[in-house]
């Protein structure tokens, strides 16, 4: 296994896509299908994205729907919604489960952003991850030492832009989510 600069610098990039599809799912005031993104269903004995259980639609700015294909997931489905940590209170009615988007009070928002945090550690994480599995394979190269140490410095440096990167997008949605 040899050191790939640009297999690292994909794979830290991914966790920053990753996260910035996260963020796009949190609510900062109006109802959003992306919100619903991190929610996964136990389904046939598996957990399966929301997506994959039914349609998510936005019939209002304030309102989601989610219409679920299959009448035995509605229970299962209602409950991963609620269970997911974004304050929201699903209503079945039949195979429809209807999901007011609350308003956004102060403690809301509070709330918002510690989801965001968890979100953005979770980021970075996978970068450090990423990092360990570079710096892994460089210790494992033939190469000379101080070919070692400049490819070491190489992702230690790609790490420390990923990081920066993820705090200012973390920054950024804060900001955003205490915007009245």
């Amino acid at each position: 296994m040899s050191y790939d600069k640009n297999d690292i610098k994909r794979r830290m990039d991914g966790a920053i896509d990753v996260l910035a599809k996260e963020f796009g799912g949190l609510r900062t005031g109006r109802a959003s299908i992306s919100l619903l993104d991190p929610v996964m269903v136990e389904a046939y004995g598996n957990k399966m994205p929301l997506n994959q259980i039914g349609t998510v639609a936005v019939p209002e700015p304030r309102m989601l729907t989610v219409q679920v294909w299959d009448a035995g997931m509605v229970k299962a489905t209602e409950k991963a919604i609620r269970e997911a940590g974004l304050g929201l209170n699903p209503m079945p009615e039949g195979t429809t489960i209807r999901i007011p988007i609350p308003d956004l009070n102060e403690e809301r928002r509070k709330e918002l952003q510690k989801v965001a945090g968890k979100y953005a550690e979770s980021a970075r994480v996978s970068v450090r991850n990423v990092r360990r599995d570079g710096m892994d394979s460089i210790k494992k190269s033939d190469e000379p030492e101080d070919e070692q140490k400049r490819q070491s410095d190489e992702v230690q440096k790609t790490t420390d832009e990923a990081i920066k990167k993820i705090d200012t997008m973390l920054a950024d949605k804060e900001k955003d989510i205490m915007k009245v």
